[in-house]
């Protein structure tokens, strides 16, 4: 898998499911509640099972091959 695409946020934390839209891996919150509970996202390669997850600058989150990294913006 190749490098992860840095996505800023604008405060410290964001939740995942915030942090899906933001970087564009899904187009709606009840996208992200699915994806999020059938296993599909992986938070510094743990499967996350949390829509509310706190991310923090330095996570990187992966979907369907998608390998984005949280930075302070």
């Amino acid at each position: 898998m190749s490098d992860p695409v840095d996505v800023p946020i604008e405060d410290d934390a964001i939740r995942l499911g915030q942090f899906l839209k933001l970087a564009n891996l899904i187009d709606s919150g009840s996208e992200a509640k699915m994806v999020i509970a059938e296993g599909l996202v992986r938070v510094n390669d743990e499967v996350e099972l949390r829509r509310g997850r706190q991310l923090h600058a330095g996570d990187v989150v992966v979907l369907a091959g998608h390998k984005v990294r949280v930075t302070s913006g």
